[in-house]
């Protein structure tokens, strides 16, 4: 089967297209054929030599990704059968080795892709949209509370817009101006322009804040957050005081790291199938081109997803 290897931590160019093995699968487990991948800054992190590449580089062969859709191939599950269609992120924060033509993977990460949604958006609908639900699910939020998403445009915030919408939460989305009316478009009740707003003196105060970008983000966040909210940082290694900021201001703030879920992964598929939850994709490209794929997302202006298809 074709995949692609990661020889060496560094640039595009240790991305290597190669002929290995199938992957043999276990029980509970099924072999997937798949048809479309989406990438995340966690692939771009790790093939720089950071994210998940200390635990990973000692896999021989390394093989990124994680978000795949696909159809069952080979079936040693009690959950799926020969020609399913599923979709879901694998064994994160494992080695998922999602960038392959046929991927292994547990039951227990999939659920059955909508008949209404192409395998382009499914693959769209994992990691991002995974950890949007997580992060919601977490922080409880509920109909009424006034809602904060950083980052609206991106891969992560465009899905939590849309899911805090669906619980019935007021929701403000940030982004640059030119994405205004894309998170507006999204459900979102209000947007923030990040690059000329004086948190400072703002007047708004919410409940729950999910950040994506750290740093001194968490610092505005921190402003704006009402007494007993809750502030959730996604990125790693630039949120190691998210706890004692929030507390400051008599709140609560939590790190988190996505997982694999295949409950939550049936929860998105639902959403999906109404309708209320529609992944936004900004580019397509070629298992071939992904080197080209890792570059575009490496520009930091993605609007929704990047994905890659065979």
């Amino acid at each position: 089967m074709k995949a692609i290897i990661l020889e060496n931590a560094g640039g595009t160019e240790n991305l290597k297209l190669r002929e290995i093995e199938k992957p043999t699968i276990k029980e509970d487990e099924v072999l997937i054929e798949v048809k479309s991948i989406s990438i995340n800054p966690i692939d771009v992190k790790t093939r720089s030599g950071k994210g998940a590449f200390q635990k990973l580089k000692h896999e021989n062969p390394l093989i990124l990704g994680w978000d795949i859709s696909g159809i069952v191939v080979e079936t040693n599950s009690s959950k799926f059968k020969l020609n399913d269609e599923v979709f879901g992120m694998i064994n994160f924060p494992g080695h998922g080795k999602g960038y392959a033509q046929f991927v292994a993977a547990s039951e227990n990460h999939l659920a059955l892709k909508p008949k209404n949604i192409n395998f382009e958006e499914a693959a769209a609908t994992t990691l991002a949209a995974l950890t949007a639900l997580q992060a919601i699910e977490k922080a409880e939020v509920k109909e009424g509370q006034n809602v904060l998403i950083h980052a609206a445009s991106g891969g992560v915030g465009h899905f939590a817009v849309q899911i805090a919408k669906y619980l019935g939460a007021s929701v403000t989305g940030t982004s640059s101006a030119k994405n205004k009316e894309f998170v507006l478009s999204l459900g979102a009740d209000q947007h923030i322009d990040y690059k000329n707003y004086d948190w400072e003196n703002s007047d708004e105060k919410f409940d729950f804040i999910l950040d994506t970008i750290g740093g001194e983000n968490i610092d505005n966040s921190v402003k704006v957050l009402e007494e007993g909210g809750i502030l959730i940082s996604i990125p790693s290694g630039l949120n190691e005081d998210v706890e004692e900021k929030a507390a400051s201001v008599k709140a609560n703030g939590f790190k988190m790291l996505v997982h694999s879920d295949g409950k939550d992964m049936e929860e998105l598929a639902k959403i999906l199938e109404r309708g209320v939850l529609k992944p936004h994709i900004y580019k397509t490209y070629q298992f071939n081109e992904i080197s080209n794929a890792h570059k575009e997302l490496e520009k930091g202006r993605t609007v929704g997803k990047i994905v890659v298809n065979f």
